[in-house]
């Protein structure tokens, strides 16, 4: 397996830049794995392909205000900082530029009173920074947008699933953001039940894989929690053989995380770091069908849903989907893979 195995060529305007609207009316591409057939429809058309029955789980994670900038206190220096993940209060694992002149001890003053001190010094550019009154990044953050979009938003609320509930991702879990809730409640009144699971987005949404060989790349651990009510209601519908649908990469890898804490078949809850890394190979032990959007070459999202869908069968789904000039990426449109 080498990571230029999960490599394409994507033309640059197939990259959305802007949501469409309403959100139920991007595109849907539909792949079956038993019969290998493609159908192409739209996102609210999905309600054909759900069963009374099946159980649909969600990412509520909410996308924090994570992009701050200021001045470095002293040089006046400009400086970034995106913001990963939350250690302990006040205390934050983050991305800064310029790295180089950022070292511990250096304190960065950003508008509306926020004060933060770099207290330690990773890798690539991160670096742990502590905040004395976090309470305020709120109001001095921004919603990051990916590298990859280069079109203001006119509404940083788009940039959140409608269901959007707990704070802590840096990137919007992207699946869900064709679901309204119109097209919520009719999926419920179906007799489909939709469960809400936790899992907040973190670095591996930016970096690229470098190895060649995907076996040794590290993945980003990003905190999940499954609840005790949650679980009740997988493991009932697992023993009554009734489907289990993941929207979106994130609640796949959480759930399998979870499932393999415990050999009985049971899927205990779940508070801690998901750091499984899901390659063609792995068993999936919980997720009977998938939604997800078209994910970036050489990445471990699309390794994800290479090893979901079968490696010629999904080769096969972004050819059709650049011929049929779908839109790629976080504002783009969906896949159903059943």
């Amino acid at each position: 397996m080498k990571t230029s195995d999960f490599d394409y060529h994507l033309p640059t305007e197939l990259i959305a830049q802007t949501p469409i609207e309403p959100r139920d009316s991007s595109r849907l591409m539909v792949v079956d794995r038993k019969t290998g057939s493609i159908q192409h429809r739209h996102f609210y058309d999905i309600l054909e392909y759900l069963h009374q029955g099946d159980v649909m789980v969600f990412n509520d994670s909410r996308v924090i205000p994570a992009r701050l900038k200021g001045k470095r206190q002293g040089s006046g220096g400009m400086v970034e900082i995106l913001l990963l993940r939350r250690k302990q209060p006040g205390l934050w694992e983050a991305l800064v530029k310029p790295a180089k002149r950022l070292h511990t001890g250096a304190v960065i003053e950003m508008g509306d009173g926020v004060r933060a001190e770099i207290r330690g010094e990773g890798e690539k550019g991160i670096r742990e920074i502590y905040f004395p009154d976090e309470s305020l990044l709120a109001k001095a953050g921004e919603v990051p947008l990916p590298p990859y979009i280069h079109e203001p938003l006119a509404d940083p609320e788009r940039y959140q699933t409608v269901y959007a509930r707990v704070t802590g991702s840096v990137a919007a879990p992207t699946a869900g953001l064709h679901f309204t809730p119109g097209l919520l409640e009719k999926i419920q009144a179906k007799g489909i039940s939709c469960l809400f699971t936790t899992l907040h987005v973190g670095l591996d949404t930016f970096r690229p894989i470098t190895e060649e060989d995907p076996r040794r790349h590290t993945i980003y651990r990003e905190y999940g929690a499954v609840s005790n009510e949650v679980t009740g209601e997988l493991n009932r519908a697992r023993r009554e053989k009734r489907r289990i649908i993941c929207v979106g990469t994130t609640t796949v890898r959480l759930l399998e995380q979870a499932a393999l804490i415990k050999k009985d078949g049971e899927i205990p809850p779940f508070a801690d770091w998901v750091e499984l890394f899901i390659l063609p190979g792995h068993r999936f032990r919980v997720v009977g069908a998938m939604v997800t959007n078209f994910h970036l070459p050489r990445s471990t999202l699309l390794m994800l849903v290479t090893a979901f869908g079968g490696s010629e069968l999904v080769a096969k789904a972004y050819r059709e989907a650049i011929a049929a000039r779908y839109r790629f990426y976080s504002f783009g449109d969906a896949m159903l893979i059943l």
